[in-house]
């Protein structure tokens, strides 16, 4: 039985990747920091079925990565892929001077995936062979204002994903993958305390979001090609979304 890791998995992208990846017979390791939702998403998917178990994680915390990663070892015997999925994007205009989210967002977004990448690479290095799927997102593509901090961070994520990419030895089956998502209708939009961002947003309208289950296919689309075939990345967008 093949084996995930997933960050971020108490709520939206994360909780339908887990379930979605469960569906297809990996046994998932579910991490993030509000049990009670850890808790409710391992016992459903265990009354689906299938295989998770849970490990209350800070990314932001390279100790409690590393724990993370030692516990889906000693669980299940083995990481064949991790989702770098937590995120966090409080949205600001930057002469709001919203520093403290900033720092946040820098921690979570990019030191997050970093910490990730450190926890799993050495062990897929040595057995050569694994997947590393880190979420990024279309404002790593095209910057708007009040995204100038969170563009920065999804910029960064793609680009410590393509260094990954072309750094690992071509003889070892490791993959990394992007997925860029566009607006998805998750609970990202309830960490932004910037008014004006938050009335700007309400003025949009006539765009049908993506939901969290189109991303979690789209992630097990890249896991489940051969493994000569590497997805470097996945853009995704709602049909009506211009930018």
């Amino acid at each position: 039985m093949k084996t995930a890791i997933i960050t971020g998995a108490s709520s939206g992208i994360g909780q339908a990747t887990a379930k979605e990846m469960a569906l297809r017979g990996f046994a998932v390791m579910l991490a993030a920091r509000r049990e009670d939702r850890l808790v409710e998403l391992k016992n459903e998917i265990e009354k689906a079925g299938g295989r998770a178990e849970y490990q209350v994680t800070d990314v932001s915390s390279r100790i409690e990565m590393q724990s993370l990663a030692d516990a889906t070892l000693a669980q299940f015997g083995q990481i064949d892929v991790l989702v770098n999925n937590a995120g966090l994007m409080p949205l600001s205009y930057l002469n709001k001077l919203k520093v403290d989210e900033w720092d946040r967002m820098i921690d979570v977004n990019i030191k997050g995936v970093l910490y990730g990448i450190a926890a799993v690479l050495p062990y897929m290095e040595e057995r050569k062979k694994g997947h590393i799927i880190n979420v990024a997102s279309v404002a790593g593509h095209v910057v708007s204002p009040g995204s100038a901090v969170y563009s920065g961070t999804k910029f960064a994520v793609r680009a410590i994903t393509e260094g990954l990419r072309k750094e690992i030895d071509p003889s070892h089956e490791i993959r990394a993958t992007i997925i860029s998502p566009g607006a998805v209708a998750t609970e990202l939009r309830n960490t932004i305390t910037d008014e004006d961002v938050l009335t700007n947003f309400k003025s949009r309208s006539g765009v049908e979001p993506l939901q969290s289950i189109d991303i979690a296919r789209a992630i097990v689309y890249a896991v489940d090609q051969p493994p000569h075939v590497d997805v470097n990345e996945v853009l995704i967008r709602p049909r009506q979304q211009p930018n």
